[in-house]
């Protein structure tokens, strides 16, 4: 392997992906091993910290020893160790966190800390180079938040949800309408065969900020389900589908626009679970057609989700910028990216 390369071995164990993968130069995946815990979280309709935990435990080293082997690398070719510290699940960032220090500090490698919420934005690396000022749109289960970037390995949050996160938002109302943990993917294939007939409320689109409320979507549509169900009224579940779908929607791409038209950028990156929902994608390829010297850089759908990849392409940005840490690095559950200060 060329000697200029930078080979980087990255984890991610934030929620219930256990995932290692061996990166190079940031944008070229040599392997991404993704252990998912799906099957174990269905029955409780949602991630259980506990039980994600231990399945990290349990899996860990398997991944670290699949990743190498399918990279065809070896310790002694990796020029770093980077791995999520936050934000997530603390007992799952533990793992994690513990398994990258113990492999930095026998093989007397550099250790990385990386925000869980950069490496959903430099999955785009992965589809094309990333052109700074730059604003993305995060959309997964935990978070929804617009994130300004004037330079590489900076980043500024002007706005994020009040309350759920739309992918949390996806989920409640899939449990509501019997689909399975996660239900994401399953409400927007059904939205694709519906009208928006419930005209559910488009929460905090009007108002003069970035940030998003999806709590009472939520409850409108919950809400809407239960007094159908109280009064023997049979609901078209394609039609609620569709209607909760185009609510998060217009207001995900009303809020996108708003930042848009406010900073002068010359990329929109989509990233995070929600960013693969197809009713998304297709809203904001629209949308960008009125801003013709901005281009839409979309995450790739395979990596949407959680995975090491995207925190090895993370973690080349960091590395190259002198970010280290030490064996006193631990799990920031809370951690965030700072606010933008209005000048």
């Amino acid at each position: 392997m060329d000697k200029k390369d930078n080979i980087i071995l990255a984890f991610e164990s934030s929620c219930d992906e256990t995932s290692v993968a061996v990166v190079k130069n940031g944008n070229e995946i040599l392997s991404n091993i993704v252990a998912t815990q799906v099957a174990s979280h269905q029955r409780f309709g949602g991630v259980v910290p506990e039980v994600a935990s231990r399945h990290h435990i349990e899996q860990i080293t398997y991944c670290i020893q699949d990743a190498l082997d399918e990279a065809n690398v070896d310790y002694e070719d990796l020029d770093a160790v980077a791995v999520t510290y936050g934000p997530g699940l603390v007992g799952a960032l533990l793992v994690g966190v513990a398994a990258a220090k113990a492999i930095a500090f026998a093989h007397n490698l550099p250790l990385i800390p990386v925000n869980h919420m950069a490496g959903h934005i430099y999955a785009a690396r992965f589809i094309g180079e990333i052109k700074f000022p730059a604003l993305a749109l995060l959309v997964s289960g935990g978070h929804t938040e617009l994130v300004y970037m004037p330079e590489e390995n900076k980043f500024q949050i002007i706005g994020e949800t009040r309350d759920d996160a739309a992918g949390e938002a996806f989920d409640k109302v899939g449990r509501v309408m019997g689909m399975k943990y996660p239900s994401g993917k399953e409400i927007d294939e059904l939205a694709k065969t519906g009208k928006d007939t419930f005209n559910f409320p488009r929460a905090m689109e009007k108002e003069d900020n970035f940030d998003f409320s999806f709590s009472g979507l939520k409850s409108a549509f919950i809400n809407t389900v239960h007094h159908a169900s109280q009064i023997g009224e049979k609901l078209d579940k394609a039609d609620l589908a569709t209607s909760f779908e185009q609510s998060v929607v217009d207001v995900l791409s009303s809020k996108t626009v708003k930042a848009l038209e406010h900073f002068k950028v010359k990329q929109l990156i989509l990233a995070g679970g929600v960013a693969a929902n197809q009713g998304l994608r297709t809203r904001l390829d629209k949308e960008l057609t009125a801003f013709k010297d901005v281009e839409l850089l979309k995450a790739p759908l395979k990596l949407c989700g959680d995975n090491a990849a995207m925190i090895g392409a993370a973690g080349y940005v960091a590395f190259k910028h002198g970010v280290r840490a030490d064996m006193t690095l631990n799990a920031e559950p809370s951690l965030e990216f700072e606010w933008m200060v209005e000048k």
